[in-house]
């Protein structure tokens, strides 16, 4: 598994860092196809000493991807906080394929989003502060509904095996799905 430990206004001393790689590690005894974990760890100044550092634990299995976030007083608090909701999503996750009687499909293909073109805005106007870019994969949309779920996230882009199309999946705010399918004009 590649392990890569970021942090931001906290140093990482090396005690700390092999504490992360022995909890993370031990992850791949509930699920060994864990290929990369990265680990991000922040110091915010609180009112609140038990909200202090942030861990933030993302782990890509076989393209599934798996996201935990805890606070803590400590960071090491925060790093035992985030494994043990690793621990209960790997589960999760897991009851859910055995459920089914079936595994995750693989992507077919990677599908690079184009660049934001952020020339040309006034200073004035809202500007694209963060460009993300990843891999969007074939799958069905209860598949992409199960990754939106895992990832905590309110939308989900993917490719939709049944057709071949882009699909955004979204939560509405009675609860339920949407799914937006683009056309070209």
């Amino acid at each position: 598994m590649e392990l890569q430990v970021f942090s931001k206004n906290v140093k990482i001393t090396p005690q700390i860092r092999s504490y992360i790689e022995k909890k993370i590690s031990k992850l791949a005894r509930y699920l060994p196809s864990i290929s990369e974990a990265k680990v991000e760890i922040h110091e915010e100044k609180t009112k609140s000493p038990q909200q202090r550092f942030t861990a933030q634990v993302t782990l890509n299995s076989k393209g599934t991807l798996l996201r935990g976030e805890e606070k803590g007083e400590r960071i090491r608090v925060a790093i035992d906080a985030v494994v043990d909701m690793l621990v209960r999503q790997i589960e999760r996750h897991k009851g859910k394929l055995y459920e089914k009687g079936r595994g995750v499909s693989l992507a077919r293909r990677p599908v690079d989003l184009e660049s934001v073109d952020v020339a040309g805005q006034s200073d004035d106007s809202p500007k694209v502060v963060r460009v993300k870019r990843f891999a969007v994969k074939p799958m069905s949309v209860t598949e992409a509904a199960e990754q939106m779920e895992l990832l905590g996230h309110s939308f989900f882009l993917f490719i939709n095996a049944d057709n071949d199309r882009l699909g955004l999946l979204y939560r509405r705010n009675d609860g339920d799905y949407g799914l937006i399918e683009p056309e070209l004009a």
